[in-house]
């Protein structure tokens, strides 16, 4: 328990850290992110869309799975919203208007790089929200795949997200000017209304990576999905001592391992030591 709890601790140490440097302004793209020139090849023919969290923004939320991805030969994007274009904190604003912004995203992506579908990975907020851009605003047309990081895909109790606030040293908006917050409370109107007729939709795939460390989506079982083209992954089935947490996850090399696998670039098994060499 002490392990994990320190675990978390420093990987929000270190995003704040990246945070408040001139390297990871809120509108700065995470390394390999956001090549506009960028385009898909055969072997790797579908744009990655990358989707932050609450109270994070792209630059915070990727600075290590972007890379990983850029070198992998995807086409790399990344976005803010929910939060003024400038703000550092971002993710916090009502989800629908946010799932309109990364529809409008995805536009700009597929426009650019002249690919039919992208996929989508997304951490905490960032693994749901995309389904209600799936579900009500025609995503599904336009979406190969969904990969959720520790996914608040059927919501969180109020202390997971009072311990994500006082991880990041923001307790405050988590109980002010956060509707975003609010709604992903589980039993919220606004996430009955998402999974009410099924979790998914057809035509897409899903996957879900949890950590059972996770002390912001809680109990971590929530984040999973049910239905057909679902594939639910827990990090410690693979890695038993990987002790991540919600924020830990987002720059362990396991579970950039398996969003590789997950995208199509799958080597079978993974050594938990060296899991990206």
């Amino acid at each position: 328990m002490r392990f994990r709890v320190v675990l978390s601790v420093l990987a929000g140490a270190v995003l704040i850290t990246t945070a408040l440097t001139g390297t990871a302004r809120a509108e700065t793209s995470p390394l390999g992110a956001n090549d506009w020139a960028c385009k898909p090849t055969a072997a790797r023919p579908r744009p990655v869309v990358l989707v932050h969290g609450t109270f994070a923004n792209m630059a915070v939320n990727w600075p290590a799975i972007a890379p990983v991805l850029k070198r992998a030969g995807y086409c790399v994007f990344a976005l803010n919203y929910g939060g003024t274009p400038d703000a550092l904190i971002q993710g916090t604003g009502d989800i629908a208007r946010s799932a309109q912004q990364l529809s409008a995203f995805v536009d700009r992506v597929l426009a650019a790089t002249r690919a039919p579908e992208a996929d989508i990975v997304g951490h905490s907020q960032g693994g749901m929200m995309p389904r209600y851009y799936l579900k009500f605003l025609g995503g599904a047309a336009k979406v190969r795949k969904l990969v959720g990081i520790a996914p608040s895909n059927h919501g969180t109790t109020l202390s997971g997200l009072v311990a994500l606030g006082d991880l990041l040293g923001l307790t405050g908006p988590v109980t002010d000017a956060c509707p975003a917050c609010g709604q992903q409370i589980a039993g919220s109107a606004f996430l009955t209304g998402l999974n009410s007729g099924g979790d998914t939709v057809p035509g897409v795939e899903y996957a879900v990576i949890v950590t059972r460390y996770d002390e912001v989506v809680t109990p971590y079982t929530s984040g999973y999905l049910s239905g057909p083209g679902v594939r639910n992954l827990r990090l410690q089935d693979f890695c038993p001592l990987d002790f991540s947490a919600h924020l830990g996850v987002i720059v362990d090399p396991v579970v950039q391992r398996l969003v590789l696998d997950e995208l199509g670039a799958p080597r079978g098994g993974i050594n938990c030591l060296n899991p990206l060499g």
